[in-house]
């Protein structure tokens, strides 16, 4: 199975299932001299934690992480660093069902299709248990960003059809969904109770704002900062679409309304979301991502097993109702192993 590793420069690979002894990562390129400790990680892997709040799945896992290797006196040494989270909460029994049946949603069918097998123990590979490495592996990133004073900054903007109205950083982290938005924070508890309540998920939007990014970074033609941004994060199973400053509002604009003036002092607007020509202008880098409602639902469900017979599916066991607040750390660790990998490529280069 290919595809588990992502970066040049800095780059990680993720390893293990949802439901096996535990996951991790192996970063390859981290410069030596970096201070990081275990400690280090306590704090973003709090907030992708399972069971923080009744709305999330009650699986509780503590998702320590544990330093294998690249660290020694509490600085790194140049090898790889090999970060393993150990699965403590284990439930498998509510999946036995899927030993037959496909879950509508979900990657079990393509996953058949092309291995001829799959664990269907909470998704195994394809689980979003899978994120919990790549959080871990945004940490190294951040460490590597911050001499920089590179600032990434990741939050729920629209949930269940409710949008944050405006923008408050110190808001992020007054409520359980990382809304900038405390009123919003609020109507959106009460989409996700009706949601829960019908047995059925929401989906939402994340932003990813990035402030103090140097201009010059990025490759192109292919490897664009954009186009591995917009990899990165779509890379995470729950992300459905990436659109970077105006996005998909910039086909209803004019040339005139779209262009961002330049003057001495720098750009007018930043309808460009950071980035021209694939490398970054020195302007935030403003990212968005589309996120799916979580597939696993308490409702019925049409399927087939794996004989392609017609069937009828009704799932039992632990589900977040929204994917949203969880995977706003998620996000935020993709863009700062992308914004990593080219700050090193760079460096390679001058």
């Amino acid at each position: 199975m290919g595809g588990n590793s992502f970066g040049k420069a800095f780059r990680i690979t993720t390893f293990g299932e949802s439901h096996g002894k535990g996951i991790g990562a192996v970063i390859d390129g981290c410069p030596s001299g970096t201070p990081l400790c275990e400690e280090d990680f306590a704090e973003e892997m709090a907030r992708r934690r399972p069971g923080r709040t009744l709305l999330d799945t009650p699986r509780l896992e503590a998702d320590r992480v544990a330093l294998l290797s690249g660290v020694f006196e509490g600085v790194t040494i140049g090898t790889p660093i090999t970060l393993v989270i150990h699965n403590q909460d284990v439930r498998s029994e509510p999946y036995e069902i899927l030993r037959t049946l496909f879950r509508p949603g979900h990657a079990d069918y393509t996953y058949y299709k092309k291995y001829g097998h799959f664990d269907f123990r909470g998704g195994g590979r394809s689980s979003a248990r899978e994120t919990a490495a790549r959080v871990a592996a945004g940490v190294v990133a951040q460490k590597i960003l911050a001499p920089l004073k590179i600032q990434i900054t990741a939050y729920t903007l629209e949930m269940g059809g409710i949008r944050a109205e405006h923008i408050d950083f110190d808001e992020i982290h007054e409520n359980p969904f990382y809304c900038p938005d405390m009123a919003a924070a609020e109507k959106m508890k009460e989409v996700l109770s009706r949601a829960r309540e019908g047995g059925d998920s929401i989906g939402g939007i994340v932003e990813v704002r990035t402030t103090g990014c140097p201009a010059g970074l990025g490759e192109p033609v292919f490897d664009k900062l954009s186009a591995d941004l917009a990899k990165g994060v779509m890379s995470v199973g729950a992300v459905k679409g990436v659109e970077i400053g105006a996005g998909f509002e910039v086909a209803h604009l004019t040339g005139s309304q779209n262009n961002d003036p330049i003057t001495p002092s720098g750009f007018k607007t930043n309808h460009a979301g950071g980035i021209l020509g694939g490398i970054s202008n020195g302007d935030d880098i403003i990212l968005r991502a589309a996120v799916k409602p979580i597939p696993s639902i308490m409702l019925e469900q049409e399927t087939i097993d794996r004989e392609g017979c017609p069937a009828r599916l009704c799932l039992t066991g632990r589900f977040d109702v929204s994917a949203v607040p969880r995977i706003v750390p998620v996000l935020k660790a993709m863009v700062a192993i992308v914004i990593a990998d080219h700050y090193l490529r760079s460096k390679s280069i001058s």
